[in-house]
């Protein structure tokens, strides 16, 4: 398709318009990020921390890749050069299960950045006959853009599909699926094809990196700190994207133990699921596992390692975020934004029980001090903690998981 050149005055506008989106403001950036994310055919990429992180991480690429070529030739179709975000979201959507309807992505973006580039059209030029042109000519660019895009991405998803059906890798992935889904796959069949016993009792791990320059060695060596820790000799290890593993080890690794070993390894971040027994519970601890891992992302938690047994409540509470914030708000109040060692205070007390002796050695500090701490509590909180401490001891929970 032949395609023509606006005119000399618009090409410069073009450029000059190009040069604000190469850096844009983050609001624009958060706007096009939720707006992707909250999609209808979204909601599996949004609830998973590392495909939302490589959406996030392509939608920055796609206009830094608009944006240079039009300061590079104003108004010239956009060549498509598959960023490597684009590319790993790619793969990863494959190995998720997950079909081309994922794409709508890009057109919901298209529809933002129409929107976003409108702004900045209008701080270009006052003369009506440009303006025309300028907003013709871009939003032909930016939907062909998106077009050649999409088409070049579905093009890698299906290439990636047909390498994913070869080798002992996808064998081992599709039984997994086979089982998560409850499907009729006899144990014997299922225990081959894994090499991993399927009797007795299970702990699900999902073992992911939310950066991208991290070396993803290290999810691999994690799985190994995991399965040493658990006493297991043959772990079950499946890559479900390139930058997270799902793991089954038998037996009930200690956590304790498991912060400790990860500790060399600040990039990798770690969701365990309750042992459970049998076939039943190899699927309910990865269920589990995930709700987790959705936990942590949800709350943009900086915590390395969370298990099911240490969040299922905060889980529960912060589902709808809205409702949470309104709780912590209602039941803390100026406690919220105390120092941190007036909230630990108080959250390590509730948890001793509100045995103070306890709780100040726990917390290594004179029983006195600890005493101080609470008093000060006290006067922070809308009512005394003495007739609130369960609902005082889950917003700090939530607190605690959110890094607070």
């Amino acid at each position: 398709m032949a395609w023509e050149l606006p005119s000399k005055p618009v090409r410069e506008l073009i450029r000059r318009g190009a040069t604000i989106v190469l850096n844009p403001r983050p609001a624009w950036l958060a706007e096009l990020d939720d707006a992707i994310l909250s999609g209808s055919n979204m909601h599996a990429i949004a609830a998973d921390p590392v495909l939302a992180a490589g959406t996030r991480r392509t939608n920055r690429a796609n206009l830094a890749t608009w944006a240079a070529a039009n300061i590079n030739d104003p108004g010239a179709r956009v060549p498509v050069v598959l960023s490597e975000p684009a590319v790993a979201v790619a793969r990863d959507l494959v190995r998720r299960g997950l079909n081309e309807s994922a794409l709508d992505a890009y057109r919901i973006g298209q529809g933002v950045s129409l929107r976003l580039w409108t702004r900045v059209a209008f701080t270009l030029t006052t003369d009506p006959a440009e303006l025309s042109e300028l907003l013709d000519v871009s939003c032909r660019s930016i939907s062909t853009f998106i077009d050649d895009t999409v088409a070049a991405i579905s093009a890698r998803m299906q290439s990636e599909r047909a390498d994913l059906t070869r080798g002992s890798h996808a064998e081992r992935r599709e039984t997994v699926m086979l089982l998560l889904d409850g499907a009729p796959i006899g144990r014997p069949r299922a225990e081959a094809r894994l090499g991993y016993p399927l009797t007795g009792t299970h702990t699900a791990a999902i073992i992911w990196s939310d950066d991208p320059d991290s070396d993803l060695g290290h999810l691999d060596r994690a799985a190994d700190l995991l399965a040493t820790v658990a006493g297991e000799a043959h772990p079950l290890s499946v890559t479900a994207s390139a930058a997270t593993r799902w793991v089954w080890v038998h037996g009930h690794p200690d956590p304790v133990r498991l912060r400790a070993a990860l500790a060399g390894l600040p990039a990798v971040r770690l969701a365990l699921g309750p042992a459970d027994a049998d076939l039943d519970g190899f699927r309910r601890s990865h269920l589990h596992a995930l709700t987790t891992q959705r936990m942590l992302a949800r709350l943009a938690s900086p915590q390395q390692l969370a298990t099911h047994d240490e969040v299922e409540l905060v889980s529960l509470i912060t589902h709808d975020p809205q409702r949470a914030d309104d709780f912590i708000k209602r039941t803390l109040g100026r406690l919220e934004t105390a120092p941190p060692e007036v909230v630990d205070a108080v959250r390590v007390f509730v948890a001793e029980q509100c045995n103070a002796s306890r709780a100040a050695e726990r917390l290594f500090t004179h029983r006195n001090t600890l005493l101080r701490r609470l008093h000060r509590a006290d006067q922070l909180l809308p009512r005394p903690l003495a007739t609130g401490s369960v609902h005082v001891a889950v917003a700090l929970e939530v607190l605690h998981w959110r890094g607070r």
